[in-house]
């Protein structure tokens, strides 16, 4: 697992087993509880994890929503380099054998969680489906965003040609992206996005709309929808 790569993801829900039903229809998920968590498993593989809505989150008001997780090296470090360039921690604890947490939110609001330790393992595939295979970030103002994440991550973010911004790693690997939509367009809140992989688009959309989701918006390959609590948004794109 390389440091300050996306690899895994979670989602947060007020309704744990109508969200549950949702992507076990969807994707073919089976869950298995760990105390106050589940664990979603592909086969005999773990693809995406899923909670319930802390109350603090709740009195909030924070809608469903999908967490990107990125390894880190050194949580302690990371976490003041945040803080230092305008992040709010949410969240920071260790847990017994499992390893140290934090929950950020960066200067503009999108909220992602880091992770030092070894427990928790890569789910993001390249192109499996009904796995996790790309994280990106929607923004209203890229250029307020970039020395932010090149603070505490160290990467290289360039523009391409498409108008994109490609996030890549000390290694120049490409990771994430970023992507600057207008409010007008993408609500009112900075997000990071998952995408999940599908055998078909068109088979997946039926499926999702048929279980209480609802379609976003349609791209050239790829899909965006929110699920059944109509507030998790989450891609889906053909592998």
């Amino acid at each position: 697992m390389l440091p300050n790569n996306p690899f895994f993801a979670d989602i947060s829900t007020y309704s744990p087993e109508k969200t549950m039903s949702f992507y076990k229809h969807v994707f073919g998920w089976t869950y298995y509880k760990s105390g106050n968590y589940y664990i979603a498993y592909l086969g005999n593989d773990e693809v995406s994890g899923l909670y319930k809505t802390p109350e603090k989150f709740k009195q909030m008001r924070m809608p469903h929503f999908w967490m990107t997780y990125i390894q880190v090296t050194n949580l302690d470090a990371t976490v003041d380099k945040a803080k230092q360039l305008g992040g709010i921690i949410e969240m920071n604890y260790e847990i017994s054998g499992f390893g140290k947490v934090a929950l950020i939110r960066d200067p503009q609001g999108a909220g992602f969680t880091i992770y030092k330790g070894s427990k928790l393992k890569t789910t993001r595939t390249k192109n499996k489906e009904n796995t996790l295979i790309w994280n990106e970030l929607h923004v209203s103002d890229v250029k307020n965003t970039i020395p932010f994440y090149k603070g505490i991550f160290e990467w290289e973010i360039v523009q391409n040609q498409d108008g994109v911004y490609e996030i890549l790693n000390h290694k120049e690997e490409h990771v994430a992206d970023i992507l600057e939509i207008q409010n007008q367009y993408k609500g009112k809140y900075e997000y990071w996005v998952c995408t999940f992989g599908v055998d078909s688009l068109k088979n997946t959309k039926n499926i999702i709309l048929r279980n209480g989701g609802h379609l976003v918006s349609e791209e050239n390959n790829r899909i965006l929808f929110a699920d059944n609590s109509n507030e998790a948004f989450f891609y889906i794109k053909e592998v």
